[in-house]
């Protein structure tokens, strides 16, 4: 059985860190904030305003709201370049070079260039080995090639190093379904919603693990939740096509 409308994650693009590229003064912060907030609302404008800030000397903030506003805008390869090469130039701590590369790799992610963005995770590992956050990246890199074991991988040492991470164990459900582990993705399907119970891919996660065994009215169940709690995101898109199948189906 095909379950339609869902694919391996459902990326939402975060401005990786906010303090990523901080400035050093209070002024050069607030003008980091508000490039940055206008980067995710009105990509045209931020990217002009980070380009005219960094003429007067924005530097290495006003760099990283540039790539930013470049991601808002669909250039994903450029953002991406322009963030490698911030983080190879950086003089800053591991954790804020190791951010940038994160921002870098979903940009990639954004593009559909996988295997560029798993290296330039892997890059960040080296400098943060027990960031969790990047491992759950990585492995998403890995499931866009396919490759769902080093998914589960990766999945299982982000979950070691913080066991409260939903979307780790929702991620790991749905390589395990790919891998047809069927118990173990609705093992971990479970315990994502017992950390989180409103989580919307953990719901439609569950949904769709329940509608392959058959369990029509468990998985509507999840579905229509995901829909009241957020019809118009990619979860509830997801939620509402396997609906529509499944009553297609089913008359």
């Amino acid at each position: 059985m095909r379950i339609p409308g869902y694919t391996f994650f459902i990326l939402v693009l975060a401005i990786a860190g906010a303090s990523a590229a901080p400035a050093t003064d209070a002024d050069g912060r607030r003008e980091y904030d508000a490039c940055m907030a206008l980067a995710r609302d009105n990509p045209q404008q931020g990217f002009d305003r980070a380009i005219a800030w960094r003429g007067l000397g924005g530097g290495d903030a006003a760099e990283h709201c540039a790539a930013a506003a470049l991601i808002g805008l669909g250039h994903y390869a450029d953002a991406a370049t322009r963030l490698e090469a911030l983080a190879a130039a950086s003089k800053r701590t591991p954790q804020i070079k190791a951010g940038l590369l994160a921002h870098a790799a979903q940009a990639w992610l954004l593009g559909g260039k996988s295997q560029r963005a798993e290296g330039v995770l892997t890059a960040a590992l080296k400098l943060t080995p027990d960031d969790a956050a990047l491992l759950v990246d990585r492995a998403e890199a890995k499931a866009g090639q396919k490759n769902y074991q080093g998914a589960v991988d990766d999945l299982t040492s982000a979950i070691r190093r913080d066991n409260r991470r939903a979307d780790a164990y929702v991620f790991r459900a749905t390589a395990y379904r790919f891998l047809d582990r069927l118990e173990l993705a609705a093992a971990d399907a479970d315990r994502a919603l017992a950390l989180e119970p409103s989580h919307l891919e953990g719901l439609l996660e569950r949904g769709i693990l329940r509608r392959l065994k058959g369990d029509d009215a468990g998985a509507r169940q999840d579905w229509l939740q995901v829909l009241q709690l957020a019809p118009t995101s990619p979860a509830g898109d997801a939620a509402r096509a396997n609906l529509e199948a499944m009553d297609v189906r089913t008359k």
